[in-house]
């Protein structure tokens, strides 16, 4: 999949068994339509661990980095709706990172998504982002790869909004790669191989790397609507 827009929305987090059918159908019917509805918002998809564990990875693609602070955008922020604040303190190891899209690569939208957590090493900030930028760019050419990107954490300058307050504030990733794939055995391949711990150190990455490999659960687009 190619990115829509230069900014995003990504995130992360966990959902305990027991409120996941409750989350799924908030999340599907209220959330993502009301969010669509934004001038600015592209597509919003939603990730489950592959793992069957209780992971799920969000994805909103924005027109501009601007969206992030539109009026329309933070008038939602500040005024959830009842099922919004009954469901969002159950978002539990929230991660959420506004974000400049810095690569985008390939096209259309696959089943598999891998998400990497990065950070460069000190004084190694533009050296990675060269040396990722062939190899993202290379990456959607390989069997079972249709996507890779690169985005990149700038969290505006504003308050606190009633929705992270519900949650109990949120973490932040700083640097974060994605690839997709329809072949989950291609994409995890080269979660150990192009961009193992190894590839990412000499690429001029800290040692730390999350990464987690996601099925596509729903994706809309305003056209949806």
């Amino acid at each position: 999949m190619s990115l829509l827009g230069s900014a995003a929305v990504a995130m992360w987090w966990d959902m305990a068994p027991d409120l996941r059918s409750e989350f799924e159908d908030w999340h599907s019917h209220e959330h993502f339509p009301e969010r669509m509805s934004i001038p600015g918002f592209r597509r919003g998809s939603r990730w489950a661990s592959e793992d069957g564990g209780e992971g799920f990875f969000v994805l909103y693609e924005l027109e501009t980095y601007g969206t992030l602070t539109s009026p329309h955008y933070l008038a939602r922020l500040n005024d959830p709706t009842p099922w919004s604040t009954k469901m969002m303190p159950h978002h539990r190891n929230m991660v959420r990172s506004q974000c400049r899209i810095l690569e985008t690569n390939g096209g259309g939208v696959a089943q598999f998504m891998l998400t990497l957590r990065v950070s460069p090493a000190v004084g190694q900030a533009d050296a990675l982002h060269r040396n990722l930028r062939p190899l993202l760019a290379r990456l959607p050419l390989l069997p079972g790869i249709t996507g890779a990107h690169l985005l990149l954490t700038e969290t505006p300058n504003a308050p606190t909004t009633a929705e992270q307050k519900i949650r109990g504030g949120d973490a932040a990733a700083d640097w974060i790669i994605l690839v997709s794939g329809y072949d989950p055995e291609a994409v995890e391949n080269v979660a150990a191989a192009e961009l193992g711990a190894t590839s990412l150190e000499q690429a001029g990455t800290l040692s730390s790397t999350a990464a987690s490999l996601y099925r596509l659960s729903y994706t809309l687009t305003p056209y949806d609507l």
